[in-house]
């Protein structure tokens, strides 16, 4: 019988592209390329030789001054015979699949041992050098996505539509009900981290179940995907001073624009709804902007995106007890990092290491100027703020705080979801990272709730023109 293992072998996880998304997991979205004869492939599958020969030298002498500092000579030997010891001996390479994150090289190869099947990443910086290297247990393609029983396939259809904001272009889909428009509309919005139209997780895609469950009740949605995936450190002019601005609010006001425009859209009725930091920004794009009819926020932190992650942190570790040394090392670095950027004498230009990934103040002083309380306080348009009582990732006390705030503001509906995750998808007991490779679809109940708030005359599931 073949014997699984779990291996974790913290000195392969130098991944210095990862990032964190406020809404929760460590994840990249990148476009492939055809990667299987791609001399990053070649590369990447002559370093797993190499490790295999025992010739940890020649590896060594690749790495970049990060991944030297981080694996001294020696470690490099140490970590290979224990990944063997779990997982046996090496066999050979099943599949290589090459990826661009950020002006970095990303392959990961399924290589076979003897008790186990593993994906090993190595990534490349624009140099050449060897910026990373892991090894993690194999995990299967995510099955297909299937559309929700709430979505009504011949009642909306689906065009190509690009949103243009200044030099960038940002591929899009516009969803429109059938029947005679026009029609209200909504422009979601992604949470942090590189992410492409669906906000895409694992064999789940939330924005695509709220596009078609929502045009399937009478509204136009628009979703697209964000700079920061397509364009990465190009996102902005000046990396060094990348804000929210570039990641996220001047495309979010630019869509709705573009949506107005649209013959099938009735421009005095369109909706911004926002998952995890785009409901955290949603008051802020708002504010100034009058095309913007309402707002939708999904999973809402309420509270500074580091102490957000923070609480991610040690919740996650918690849950598998007490953490080992190396465990305990990475949650020192994320608290480190936390108050790297919230000092009182941080400036634009400097570097903070935190999760692995190198930013800058500009973006944390740019958050530190923002109240997303008081901005929503001062919104006379209709709010939506919802909440999943699952969401370790934005939990309910942020919506507490929402509630305590608004909770007396007429223009503002506040609902919570006891049985809800971050993505809105329903579950039993703790809510944990795995449960996102488990397919579902956003709960029918969140669907309805966005749909009857923006048309509260219409029968759900209705096809009417608006006035």
């Amino acid at each position: 019988m073949r014997k699984e293992c779990c291996v974790k072998i913290s000195l392969f996880a130098l991944l210095v592209f990862l990032l964190m998304l406020p809404g929760g997991a460590l994840s990249f979205v990148a476009a492939q390329e055809a990667a299987k004869d791609s001399p990053s492939a070649v590369a990447a599958k002559q370093i797993i030789q190499e490790l295999v020969a025992g010739q940890f030298e020649k590896v060594e002498a690749l790495y970049d001054a990060r991944m030297a500092e981080a694996l001294p000579p020696g470690k490099l030997a140490d970590g290979w015979r224990d990944l063997n010891k779990q997982a046996g001996a090496f066999q050979e390479i099943t599949s290589a699949e090459t990826s661009q994150v950020q002006g970095l090289r990303v392959v990961k190869l399924e290589c076979k041992f003897e008790n186990s099947a593993l994906d090993a990443t190595v990534v490349f910086n624009a140099d050449g050098k060897l910026g990373g290297l892991s090894f993690r247990p194999h995990q299967a393609p995510p099955p297909p996505w299937n559309a929700p029983a709430y979505a009504k396939q011949n009642l909306f259809s689906e065009q190509p539509l690009t949103l243009t904001d200044g030099k960038f272009e940002l591929p899009g889909t516009l969803t429109v009900p059938s029947g005679d428009g026009p029609f209200p509309a909504v422009v979601l919005v992604q949470g942090s981290g590189p992410q492409d139209q669906d906000e895409t997780i694992g064999p789940n895609k939330p924005f695509k179940d709220l596009a078609w469950g929502l045009a399937s009740r009478g509204i136009v949605v628009f979703r697209y995907t964000k700079r920061t995936q397509k364009y990465g450190v190009q996102s902005s002019d000046d990396p060094v001073r990348l804000t929210v601005e570039e990641e996220t609010i001047s495309d979010a006001r630019a869509a709705v624009a573009l949506v107005a425009t649209q013959p099938e859209v009735n421009p005095k009725q369109i909706f911004l709804l926002g998952h995890s930091l785009g409901a955290f920004l949603a008051p802020r794009i708002a504010t100034g902007d009058s095309q913007i009819a309402g707002i939708v926020m999904l999973a809402a932190n309420a509270r500074p995106l580091e102490k957000v992650v923070l609480e991610q942190i040690h919740y996650l570790a918690a849950m598998n007890g007490t953490p080992t040394a190396a465990e305990q090392k990475k949650i020192d670095a994320a608290e480190d990092g936390a108050k790297q950027i919230e000092n009182p004498e941080l400036k634009p230009d400097d570097k903070i290491d935190f999760l692995g990934a190198t930013m800058y103040g500009a973006y944390w002083l740019d958050l530190r100027a923002y109240d997303p309380l008081k901005t929503a306080a001062k919104l006379k348009i209709p709010i939506f703020i919802a909440q999943g009582g699952r969401d370790y990732q934005v939990t309910p006390s942020n919506f507490q705080a929402w509630s305590v705030v608004l909770s007396s503001n007429k223009n503002v509906t506040l609902r919570t979801y006891p049985d809800l995750d971050h993505l809105f998808m329903h579950g039993t007991g703790a809510s944990k990272p795995s449960d996102y490779a488990r397919p579902d679809h956003v709960s029918a109940e969140v669907v309805e709730s966005i749909a009857t708030w923006i048309l509260p005359s219409e029968k759900p599931g209705t096809l009417k023109k608006t006035p």
